[in-house]
């Protein structure tokens, strides 16, 4: 397969689909073009200020610098998605889902939290109709 061209990407089967047009970052000022609403260098700086800023204080206070280590520790502990591993898939994780929710009264006990990829989460979240 030779070099895919601009503005491509290949699919299943290998056939080309065209991908969106690259469009300016949002940060104001910057000259980037990215594929999402930010580029990299801003992405991280905008995610920063909207924890800070905008989200409900009720949430940073729920899942603070403690919840972090909590989550990092247990993530080192379970490295594979919980879900993927009962039907014998090895997934690593890449969220700490909790089973009852924080915003209904669950804990960020180890009873209480699950290893899980991307997938698995929002099939979760999904399910419940969270999101």
């Amino acid at each position: 397969m030779g070099a895919i061209p601009w503005g491509f990407s290949y699919a299943q089967g290998g056939e080309t689909m065209p991908k969106k047009p690259l469009r300016p970052c949002s940060h104001p000022g910057c000259p980037n073009l990215c594929e999402g609403q930010f580029c990299e260098q801003h992405r991280v700086e905008e995610r920063r200020k909207y924890d800070k800023y905008e989200r409900s204080s009720d949430v940073n206070r729920k899942y603070g610098r403690a919840w972090k280590r909590i989550r990092d520790r247990y993530a080192a502990e379970h490295p594979l998605c919980e879900m993927c591993l009962k039907e014998g898939r090895l997934t690593p994780v890449q969220e700490v889902h909790h089973i009852l929710p924080v915003s209904k009264g669950g804990t960020h006990a180890r009873d209480n939290l699950m290893s899980l990829c991307q997938s698995c989460h929002t099939k979760i979240h999904h399910d419940l109709g969270d999101r």
